[in-house]
């Protein structure tokens, strides 16, 4: 095999529900990649989870999976990895054989499983802290708080899969990077301390892991895109030595700015930047134009990957409420003003944390944009967090009366009451890997 392409087309769950379907039909790919977790998303699979022993994963994967059908009966070859199992991968992996089943799809399908730390979670913190990486708190402080506890896996098991005959891989929480490592270490036989390969892949995986990030999203020359409806999404041939193109599908195509923007989404230190399957050196890498739709990316330094493995936890934290209201007329931002003082003195109460902010008057860049003068409208954003629920509920129902108790020009155009919601707070530790077991099981 001389290069292998593998296609990312869902960056987060509530991406493009069309980019899977068009990547497939344009890339011809050999892999299709679909990453839809994000360390909210995993609280609220785990709370689904609670309330239905069959729910907990990205349902929008199996809406997919069954309009990928047709391509998959004229590609038979494609395969497709995704972590859309979150908190129930073994549930998803088998509503997705009842739709290959009915559309006549003969299928292995892989559950990739064991980040789920919390049924043994007691038993880690004997010997494992779960030391919060930005506090320094130990987890024990709020355990009976914690709603998920999901450590990061890495490509190994992916490409374990992939070697028992696996034509689909379901995970739970894996690196968004392994996706693509796991098929690439697969395929050209790479061992697990190769590093600079292993590097290369995790560019890649990086690099498409966000879809449209890279072919022209977010784009700080927003203008060059002509065409945002079809944005483009990207896919990546990847070399047996690690070395690699990055193309887009549509759209304005991939260009140095795409890829450096995207390269730094997310990072701390682009010298280190640390994932379970190696210590990547973003700084190593060079980048080179092959033509106006594809980037070429060689060079990738890897260094030994740690003995830990990151885990995401999160926790019940109290609750919040926000409502929005847009003032319109003279003296916009004055009478919104008011009428956000009013409101604080009607409920009469403190909060854990409050927040009234006044959009079009410079408030989404406090002390970088400068406020127009008096503009003819803004839009007063209220949030309320506390451990007490009441608190919240006294604040919801105080809201909506400003559309006529507060100056002219409230209208509340946007929400009426707020809704109260349930907080859920992130926790971000480290766990030795020696203490995790991930786990494959092939559903034929």
């Amino acid at each position: 095999m001389s290069t292998l392409r593998i296609g990312n087309a869902c960056g987060f769950w509530g991406d493009s529900i069309d980019a899977p379907i068009r990547l497939a039909e344009r890339g011809r790919l050999d892999y299709l990649t679909l990453e839809y977790l994000a360390e909210l998303t995993m609280s609220i699979l785990a709370l689904q989870k609670q309330r239905d022993p069959e729910a907990g994963y990205a349902g929008d994967f199996l809406d997919m999976l069954e309009r990928l059908t047709s391509i998959l009966t004229k590609q038979p070859d494609l395969k497709i990895i995704t972590n859309a199992g979150g908190m129930n991968p073994l549930s998803c992996a088998r509503k997705a054989k009842a739709i290959l089943d009915k559309a006549g799809l003969i299928k292995k399908i892989a559950v990739v499983s064991g980040d789920d730390l919390l049924p043994q979670l007691d038993t880690l913190l004997k010997l494992h802290p779960l030391t919060n990486l930005d506090t320094g708190a130990d987890l024990a402080s709020i355990r009976q708080r914690v709603v998920s506890a999901n450590a990061y896996l890495g490509a190994q098991p992916i490409a374990k899969a992939l070697a028992s005959g696996a034509s689909i891989v379901i995970t739970g929480r894996v690196a968004d990077a392994s996706l693509t490592v796991g098929p690439a270490a697969y395929a050209f036989g790479w061992d697990w301390s190769d590093w600079d390969r292993l590097c290369g892949a995790s560019v890649a995986g990086h690099l498409i892991e966000c879809g449209a990030q890279v072919c022209g999203g977010l784009w700080c020359n927003w203008r060059d895109v002509q065409d945002y409806s079809d944005i483009g999404y990207p896919y990546t041939d990847i070399a047996p030595d690690g070395s690699f193109t990055i193309t887009s599908d549509a759209g304005p195509g991939v260009n140095r700015e795409t890829l450096i923007e995207q390269l730094l989404y997310e990072v701390g230190d682009p010298a280190r930047y640390l994932t379970p399957d190696v210590v990547a050196d973003f700084t190593s890498v060079s980048l080179e134009h092959v033509n106006t739709r594809t980037m070429r990316v060689q060079s990738a330094k890897g260094k030994p990957a740690t003995d830990t493995y990151k885990v995401s936890i999160a926790y019940r934290d109290g609750y919040s409420a926000s409502g929005t209201l847009v003032i319109a007329g003279p003296d916009a931002v004055a009478k919104a003003k008011r009428a956000g003082a009013a409101l604080l003195q009607r409920i009469g109460c403190t909060f854990d944390r409050s927040n009234i902010e006044y959009l079009g008057a410079g408030a989404c860049a406090p002390g970088i944009v400068t406020a127009p003068g008096n503009p003819p409208e803004v839009v007063m954003r209220v949030a309320m967090h506390d451990q007490q629920k009441a608190k919240i509920e006294r604040f919801a129902k105080e809201f909506a009366p400003l559309v006529t108790s507060g100056p002219p020009g409230v209208t509340g155009y946007t929400t009426g009451r707020p809704a109260v919601r349930e907080v859920f707070a992130y926790w971000p530790a480290l766990i030795a890997k020696s203490a995790v077991q991930s786990c494959v099981e092939m559903l034929s």
